[in-house]
């Protein structure tokens, strides 16, 4: 083990003096973020690519590919989840993985870990944010790749029950300082909306688009139900998944149902002046954007190399006619596994696109023609 980690660091960052003995740092291309993980030099290595992960099947779809072996080098980080303690990298350091747990307080600390950690180089990484989520049958079906450009925490509002609301309001959701749901609010905290780079958000699903998406015998049956309603017909898409530039929705809550997504809906875009298109529903990405944005002010990371790519593994909101709770709990929407598998069928081409083509367009940065960071909305 230790002949392996000298090797391993020897064709990375040479540590510093001050840095703990066999160590080095990392500096990766690409840094994939994974919610979970699924049972099936001193100096930083600098990453050119980081793949983050939010929960197990997310994290393995990763594991065991022909294209590169991600557990290669495994590096055990302070301050990241207890259950998922390690980054895990390929041996020349150019890809790595974390996987920062599920909810909005699991994603932050684990990427503030990860951004101030004397282990990684991360000042010209790209990270691409890649798990599964809800869909609006409005705008994408299931088992498809989305990709987005703004990410609003729609959660963060006044809540009332929806059994104690006044008669000419939509939603129990009004905004912090507003008095009625369709006020823009009075109070802001700073990480309502986020902004990513849309040229880089473009970039990253045309490499997707080469991809051949998985979809399932259920899924196309379940999608069917969703053509009794016109507003529906994305969801219904007889063509079956795609590769969709959306945006994506966080809360810790698991909320689903017409009335909490049309009401999400509508402050994504009262949030983001019109601009924005409610997509996916997550729990993390704000957050994460956010440990990002205090790192990016400290120079540690770029915040216009961050991709958002979320794979649509349920509705939403039920088809006419069905419950709820039954589109929730208990239908076969048959789309999980194949959103699964296409986190690494879009997401591998997006890691092959950018170190392929680093010399020519990625090692200098793609620069951004829209506002990125917290949105100015």
């Amino acid at each position: 083990m230790r002949w392996f980690l000298q090797s391993a660091c020897a064709a990375l960052i040479p540590a510093t003096v001050e840095e703990r003995s066999l160590e080095c740092v990392v500096k990766p291309k690409i840094f994939i973020i994974s919610m979970l993980k699924s049972e099936a030099s001193n100096k930083p290595n600098r990453l050119l690519t980081i793949v983050l992960w939010q929960f197990d099947p997310e994290a393995t779809v990763w594991w065991g590919i022909d294209e590169f072996d991600i557990l290669a080098m495994n590096i055990t980080v302070p301050g990241f989840s207890p259950l998922f303690p390690e980054a895990h990298c390929t041996a020349d350091g150019e890809i790595c993985q974390i996987v920062i747990g599920e909810s909005e307080i699991n994603a932050a600390t684990s990427i503030m870990a990860l951004a101030y950690s004397s282990r990684f180089d991360l000042t010209s990484t790209y990270f691409l944010v890649a798990g599964i989520a809800g869909v609006n049958p409005e705008v994408a079906t299931i088992c498809s790749v989305t990709f987005a450009r703004y990410a609003v925490q729609v959660a963060l509002q006044y809540e009332f029950s929806q059994l104690e609301i006044p008669s000419n309001f939509s939603t129990g959701y009004v905004p912090l300082g507003a008095t009625t749901p369709d006020e823009y609010p009075e109070n802001i905290y700073g990480t309502e909306v986020f902004e990513v780079n849309q040229n880089l958000q473009k970039i990253a699903a045309g490499f997707a688009r080469k991809a051949t998406l998985n979809d399932s015998d259920d899924a196309i049956l379940y999608r069917a139900n969703y053509a009794a309603n016109e507003a529906y017909a994305a969801g219904a898409a007889p063509s079956g998944p795609s590769v969709v530039e959306c945006d994506t929705a966080t809360s810790d809550v698991y909320f689903s149902g017409t009335q909490l997504s049309e009401a999400f809906s509508n402050y994504t875009t009262l949030m983001t002046n019109g601009t924005g298109n409610y997509c996916t529903t997550a729990q993390e990405d704000n957050a994460t954007l956010e440990a990002f944005m205090r790192a990016a002010v400290n120079k540690l990371v770029d915040f216009s190399r961050i991709i958002i790519m979320r794979t649509a593994s349920d509705f939403d909101r039920p088809y006419p006619g069905e419950a709820a709770t039954t589109n929730l709990f208990w239908a076969e929407q048959g789309a999980f596994e194949p959103a699964i598998q296409n986190i690494y069928l879009a997401g591998i081409k997006v890691v092959e696109g950018i170190l392929d083509n680093w010399n020519s367009t990625f090692a200098g940065g793609v620069n951004a023609s829209n506002y990125i960071g917290k949105s100015p909305y």
